[in-house]
């Protein structure tokens, strides 16, 4: 996901937590979440799954007491003075869902608040995992199959992300294979995505304390990171939205140090940060998805993503990654690109994404980590779904709502209609504190088994667009 590296605070006594020893301070209680595994022969069958919170937005305490092992933006130099000692002395706690973190569930719904207020400060933003039961990660192989939910994006403005993804970790969390990771899935370990985030702090088991360096009041990142592949379904707000393959040298969660961990959104390391993206406004289609328009994000929609293979089967490679959307009872199928000289699709595949990189004159990060094959094998594999809001402490989102980078020139330039000064974190953190997303109907199955509905006319395709000239003032962000 071309964003999914998020930097967010949690302040006070919660300002950062994450940990591999398991604390007796709070119980950790999952909330429940229905989700369904369809069939075009049997319909949709009710799963009873769960959530559970990432671990790097949980207290992070002593062992033998609580006293916080990080605080602000840097570690106790006592409790940590070093990864392994750190390791040792530091243990992750169970957390208040709802008091403390802003999330709830109902049936089938997960709501998500940006900002909570709790007596140890403010959680901002927040990601979660959905789950077999409580010590594993349910795992979606979603080759020859579409997925399938609703959101509700309306409260969304410029700078906020919601989105939904499989990153390919590891089903219990890390722990078989790291021994010094007693926490597990059961506490939201166990990270990665494509970023190779590097605000973790503790990666495959050891914390991530040594070289920590500051990156706002309330965050930081480390010498390490944790890269895997990541398939961004949905990344959006109510301005604009992309889906985006990111493929990885690496299978499964790699611990990277140095020039293998890249640079978020800009150049790759053991992943491709920046993908392959398909953003109806910035492939031309400016009047598709927004307030108002085509898909309308003042209403509940519906998203439906299918991954199309060669062969029509599960054992094939990936060919194709479509998108419909469904709301008010229309299927609207998504928009066709209108850029000259890329294929007019509404569908990522290799040919598109080759074109586009030529086109938007793009690094060929995503062709140089394997493209849609390695995508295509990863989801084979298998991917957990992470559902999270969040802000931009890296880019201010200009990546996928404004204009980027600064310097841009050309097509691909414009991504959606927010301002140059918007998406400064501190600033969305103050002015749309009451912001949330909500997910819900979380389904997956046969092509064609998910959702229903009459479809919606297609209105004539516009002329190709000419290129966008670099906006006076324009911030940098992607």
């Amino acid at each position: 996901m071309l964003e999914s590296f998020a930097i967010l605070t949690l302040t006070a006594i919660l300002a950062g937590v994450s940990a591999q020893q398991v604390g007796t301070i709070t119980a950790e209680v999952h909330p429940s979440l229905t989700w369904y595994k369809c069939t075009t022969s049997g319909g949709c069958v009710a799963q009873a799954g769960k959530v559970v919170l990432d671990a790097n937005w949980r207290w992070l305490h002593s062992t033998s007491g609580n006293t916080n092992c990080y605080t602000g933006n840097g570690w106790d130099p006592k409790l940590c003075p070093d990864n392994d000692t750190c390791t040792q002395n530091c243990a992750l706690d169970g957390t208040d869902y709802s008091g403390t973190n802003g999330v709830t569930t109902s049936g089938n719904a997960l709501t998500l608040k940006f900002v909570t207020q709790n007596r140890y400060g403010k959680n901002v933003g927040s990601r979660l995992f959905l789950m077999k039961d409580d010590n594993t990660y349910e795992i979606f192989k979603p080759l020859n199959q579409e997925f399938t939910f609703d959101a509700d994006v309306s409260k969304l403005s410029c700078g906020l992300n919601g989105a939904v993804y499989f990153s390919e970790m590891e089903a219990d969390g890390g722990r078989a294979r790291n021994p010094t990771n007693l926490a597990g899935a059961k506490y939201g370990t166990g990270y990665c995505d494509s970023q190779c985030p590097r605000d973790l702090k503790f990666i495959s088991g050891k914390a991530n304390a040594e070289g920590w360096t500051s990156t706002s009041a309330n965050s930081g990142v480390g010498k390490f990171g944790s890269c895997c592949n990541e398939m961004d379904i949905w990344e959006a707000n109510s301005i604009s939205t992309a889906f985006t393959p990111h493929p990885c040298k690496s299978v499964g969660p790699f611990k990277c140090t140095g020039d293998d961990c890249g640079r978020p959104y800009q150049d790759p390391g053991v992943c491709d940060p920046v993908g392959c993206d398909f953003n109806p406004y910035r492939q031309g289609a400016t009047d598709f998805y927004g307030s108002g328009k085509t898909v309308d994000t003042t209403k509940k929609l519906t998203i439906v993503t299918q991954f199309i293979t060669d062969n029509g089967s599960a054992t094939g490679n990936l060919k194709e990654i479509r998108r419909l959307y469904v709301q008010n009872g229309k299927v609207i199928v998504n928009a066709v690109n209108q850029i000259p000289d890329i294929p007019a699709t509404g569908a990522i595949s290799q040919e598109y994404c080759d074109s586009q990189k030529k086109k938007f004159d793009e690094k060929l990060s995503f062709q140089n980590h394997g493209g849609m094959q390695v995508m295509g094998d990863s989801l084979k594999r298998g991917g957990v779904l992470v559902l999270s809001i969040w802000d931009d402490y890296a880019a201010n989102m200009h990546w996928l709502n404004s204009y980027f980078p600064e310097d841009c020139k050309g097509y691909g330039c414009a991504r959606g209609t927010c301002p140059a000064d918007s998406g400064v974190p501190s600033k969305v953190e103050a002015t749309t504190a009451n912001a949330s997303v909500t997910y819900s109907n979380i389904k997956i199955g046969d092509i064609g088994s998910t959702y229903s509905g009459t479809m919606a006319s297609t209105p004539a395709a516009p002329a190709p667009l000419a290129p966008r000239k670099r906006r006076h003032g324009a911030t940098r962000t992607h």
